[in-house]
């Protein structure tokens, strides 16, 4: 970290405030690569859901933005200067870059959940530390992670079954999600698909059957008319 000021917020010590204000610096780093990667599926979603998922994330990159600058400057005025160059974020992250690049809807969101999955937990950390220190920046955190939250309910479903399981469930890495959630919806695909071909096979076989019994009854009152004559 650079120099810090020779301030913080009245009612923390200094070392209290540059202390919270430090750990601020990494959710900073996750925030902002989180808005880039939403940006970036943005850009490479593909599929029959293409237009509702591409639409969906919109609000979601916007509302990650302002978090970004609310995160920054709540680190300012607690007296750490905040860093949002790209080096520093690679260099300091914990967290793999995101993989995926052209992809379909279901792959895109699977992966996403995890992504959500770990800026949540990292932020609840931070807020666990805030909780004897700083209230007013724990409470700016907590309401990011409502959002954030919010946010995940949104993609998760996307890959939640009607009995309530995640398609990628289980899955650690997120090219791992990605190809666990796009066999699901395959396999969902073909049981619906086998479904609705079973379901045309016997309506087929029905219509079949009338039409074969009609045409049975024609020929029957043909020859009863025959015979009377």
């Amino acid at each position: 970290m650079p120099d810090t000021s020779k301030f913080t917020v009245p009612g923390l010590t200094l070392g209290d405030g540059h202390r919270v204000g430090e750990a601020l610096q990494l959710r900073l780093h996750a925030l902002n690569d989180l808005q880039l990667t939403l940006k970036h599926v943005h850009w490479n979603v593909v599929g029959p859901h293409f237009i509702g998922v591409h639409e969906m994330l919109d609000p979601q990159i916007e509302a990650v933005r302002a978090m970004v600058d609310e995160t920054a400057e709540r680190m300012a005025t607690l007296g750490v200067p905040p860093i949002g160059t790209p080096g520093h974020l690679v260099a300091a992250r914990t967290w793999d870059d995101y993989t995926l690049l052209r992809d379909d809807t279901t792959a895109h969101l699977a992966a996403l959940d995890l992504v959500y999955t770990g800026v949540i937990e990292d932020h609840r950390g931070v807020i666990e530390l805030t909780d004897d220190l700083d209230l007013v920046t724990q409470d700016l955190l907590i309401s990011q992670v409502g959002q954030l939250e919010l946010f995940q309910w949104f993609i998760r479903a996307h890959l939640e079954s009607t009995s309530g399981e995640l398609s990628n469930a289980g899955a650690q890495r997120e090219s791992e999600a990605a190809r666990g959630a796009t066999r699901t919806a395959a396999a969902s695909g073909g049981v619906a698909a086998g479904a609705t071909t079973r379901a045309a096979s016997k309506t087929a076989t029905k219509t079949a059957s009338k039409t074969a019994t009609k045409a049975a009854s024609k020929t029957a009152k043909k020859a009863a008319k025959k015979a009377v004559r």
